[in-house]
């Protein structure tokens, strides 16, 4: 049929959406706890590591208090559902496997797991696997199976991909709402050289275009709630209005590209230096003296305990945080800038990252994607933005 219509002079899109959806998110569990920090500390690690680790098909997401936006995906035939981060800033899929397992606390207790003896379609690997935290460790072995990007019978469906499967998780994933991460970044920085499931259907060219859109809502505190839409092979033109520019990549590794300058009120910094876009953080991560000056400039103070800054109130408008990336100006107005610590307390939605090196100095979280869809241009290995319409 596919090649009849083609003969025909049918166009045969392939574009799929995958909608987000908003959980009581971690950042919130961990702040309560007076853990918020040290598990900050945590994610630097991890990340400074991780190298060693038309209409488009749309895929949901739901939105925890604007600080962690999670996805439904299906892994296997019957397709066995999963609650996963959608990350562009890692490149490996991995769930949690029936035998997962982790003594007294056991961080699996609660998670949906994966049965490969329930699947039709399953291909055993059997390759070990780890990734090293700050905090322990995710480990298993590797098994092969279709994804959905999503749950659907229209969702991106891709068979014969490689994923992990963990036995066993790092503790600090208990308190998290999520079962595990599907990487959406380049196979270079992958572990074990892995070919994530985006790019393997790239090259089965199970979609129009070699990109994805993101479009994440502000919802503000909220739990559980719509919170976005991934749109995999076309440029989302229903929530995002025209782009406005594209960026060149740095490399392709994570969505790596080169930040000019930095404003918000009277504070200005022409330094320059490497980002990346970033789905899997909650902030906007800085060098530790912007971050501050940044504050001091929106009048809020360091917090000891979640080590954020807070605002006076919740109601606080601060001036845009304006952003140059190549020959345009990104303003993030403070609907985007403050977000709930607790039911009465808000902070600023930056926090400071100690990178550097050969990786990136800043991290363009979910703050700045809320303000401008952000388009991942796999196949010409560069950054498109556009203005939410939301």
């Amino acid at each position: 049929v596919v090649l009849l219509l083609a003969l025909l002079g049918f166009t045969i899109c392939h574009v799929h959406q995958m909608h987000l959806r908003k959980k009581d998110s971690m950042r919130k569990v961990l702040a309560r706890g007076g853990q918020w920090e040290e598990y900050m500390a945590t994610k630097n690690t991890m990340r400074m590591a991780r190298t060693s680790f038309a209409a488009g098909f749309p895929q949901k997401v739901n939105d925890y208090d604007d600080a962690e936006y999670v996805g439904n995906i299906t892994i296997g035939t019957p397709g066995q559902a999963f609650e996963v981060v959608l990350d562009t800033g890692s490149a490996n899929l991995w769930v949690p496997d029936a035998t997962c397992a982790g003594g007294a606390l056991d961080p699996c207790a609660k998670k949906h797991k994966f049965d490969a003896t329930k699947s039709s379609t399953y291909a055993p690997n059997g390759q070990k696997w780890t990734i090293e935290y700050g905090t322990g460790s995710a480990r298993g072995f590797l098994g092969q199976d279709t994804v959905r990007f999503g749950t659907d019978n229209s969702a991106l469906t891709v068979p014969k991909c490689t994923f992990g499967q963990a036995t066993s998780i790092a503790a600090f994933f208990k308190n998290d709402v999520i079962d595990g991460i599907l990487g959406l970044a380049f196979q270079s920085i992958a572990v074990d050289n892995v070919k994530p499931p985006f790019i393997e259907a790239i090259d089965q060219k199970l979609v129009d275009l070699p990109l994805f859109t993101v479009w994440l809502e502000h919802e503000g505190r909220q739990e559980n709630v719509p919170g976005g839409l991934y749109t995999y092979g076309a440029v989302d033109n229903t929530n995002c209005g025209p782009v406005i520019a594209y960026q060149p990549l740095s490399s392709a590794t994570e969505f790596l590209f080169k930040l000019t300058s930095v404003s918000l009120g009277s504070y200005t910094n022409n330094k320059g230096w490497t980002v990346i876009s970033d789905t899997g953080t909650s902030l906007i991560s800085a060098p530790a003296d912007v971050v501050e000056k940044v504050a001091s400039a929106a009048n809020a103070k360091l917090d000891k305990t979640t080590g954020l800054y807070m605002l006076p109130s919740c109601d606080t408008e601060i001036p845009d945080l304006k952003l140059t990336i190549g020959s345009s100006i990104y303003s993030i107005d403070y609907k985007n800038m403050i977000v709930p610590v607790t039911a009465t307390d808000c902070g600023l939605a930056m926090d400071a990252f100690f990178g550097g090196g050969f990786g990136p100095a800043w991290i363009l979280g979910d703050p700045f994607i809320r303000q401008y869809c952000n388009i991942y241009d796999i196949g010409n290995k560069r950054m498109g933005f556009a203005k939410s319409l939301q």
